[in-house]
């Protein structure tokens, strides 16, 4: 059992971040945020994908005031403005209603502009993320620390809090990132010894869709697994709702978050029986949308197929000739091979 560093509980929206709460998902629209319309499309559906933050761009005055829209569109779903370089933007996204809003020690300005936005956000109980990135320290922490970017990163987080919170604010969310997944467990590990501000994990600029997924699961998946870590987002070169996935099954796989579909089937081989690739993709695809929590087991052969058809909820082992259903750990029903698909999605649908 993992067993979770209790942090700050803060609000964000309509969720709870830190202590006892749940661990969030976060991801970030790639639209143009001016383009309200197609902003709104894309939050709906990670929303429905199961993201619980969506973050978007304000990195112009329209697309700050565009906030106001998703809000009146969409006021369930927390919003958070991802903020760099020009402070008064992050006072105009809050004053539209963001629930949230991100900024970068390395690039967003002076103390005096800091406490600006800190005073905004107090005034309107919106989160801050003092978001850290190895890629954008500030220029007299890369003098200062050189080539050891894990202290600049946690040091340079460290002095930002201890700025932000000498003004009696403490609705704060951090996060520590490297490209490097060492990097990036070290910098968490260090920084949560040290304070018990909620954190938000992830390994910036992670890459493509698998090089991408493999990064962030490991970094990641092992600091959930030391008990660290308040949100997530995965980060890709791919549509945002692929991190959405990615981080769901993550989150089940290490029972921190309830499992769903959670589908076993086996890497194929010459033994293989049936078309599992195209059958395990296509199940899925349709079937991912159902509430349900079940094993479901597409296996090929004769080897390993009955056991683990048998240990799981539902299960199919392909034969030589047909396939047998497994249900509840016992053989229900012979099969022609090109009707597995159509019964294992008929059976879950009746499953409880």
């Amino acid at each position: 059992m993992i067993i979770r560093k209790r942090t700050k509980k803060i609000r964000l929206g309509g969720i709870y971040i830190g202590g006892d709460s749940p661990i969030s998902i976060q991801s970030m629209c790639n639209t143009k945020t001016e383009d309200i319309e197609s902003t709104i499309k894309q939050i709906k559906e990670l929303y429905s994908s199961g993201c619980d933050i969506v973050r978007v761009a304000a990195n112009t005055e329209s697309a700050a005031n565009a906030i106001s829209s998703f809000k009146k569109e969409l006021p369930s779903v927390p919003i958070v403005a991802d903020i760099h370089f020009d402070y008064r933007l992050a006072i105009l996204s809050i004053r539209a209603g963001a629930d949230g809003i991100r900024i970068n020690p390395g690039n967003i300005g002076s103390e005096k502009k800091v406490r600006e936005i800190v005073k905004a956000a107090k005034d309107c109980g919106v989160v801050i993320r003092v978001g850290v990135n190895s890629g954008s320290l500030p220029n007299e922490a890369r003098q200062k620390y050189g080539s050891n970017l894990v202290e600049g990163i946690v040091n340079t987080a460290g002095e930002y809090l201890d700025m932000i919170t000498s003004t009696g604010f403490e609705n704060l969310k951090v996060s520590l990132k490297s490209s490097n997944v060492m990097e990036s467990i070290e910098a968490y590990e260090r920084f949560s010894e040290k304070y018990d501000f909620p954190l938000h994990l992830g390994i910036t600029e992670a890459g493509t869709l698998i090089s991408g997924t493999v990064k962030s699961v490991l970094g990641i998946g092992i600091l959930l697994y030391k008990g660290i870590g308040d949100t997530i987002r995965v980060s890709l070169s791919a549509d945002p709702v692929y991190e959405v996935n990615v981080a769901k099954k993550m989150l089940s796989s290490l029972g921190l978050r309830k499992k769903g579909i959670d589908i076993i089937s086996c890497p194929t081989c010459a033994r293989t029986n049936g078309d599992i690739i195209k059958i395990a993709e296509e199940f899925e695809k349709r079937a991912g949308d159902l509430d349900k929590e079940i094993t479901v087991a597409i296996m090929g052969c004769e080897v390993n197929g009955p056991g683990e058809a048998r240990h799981a909820d539902l299960g199919i082992a392909f034969g030589k000739y047909h396939a047998l259903l497994f249900k509840k750990g016992e053989i229900v029903k012979k099969l022609s091979k090109d009707d597995v698909l159509d019964m294992l999605l008929s059976e879950l649908k009746n499953f409880d």
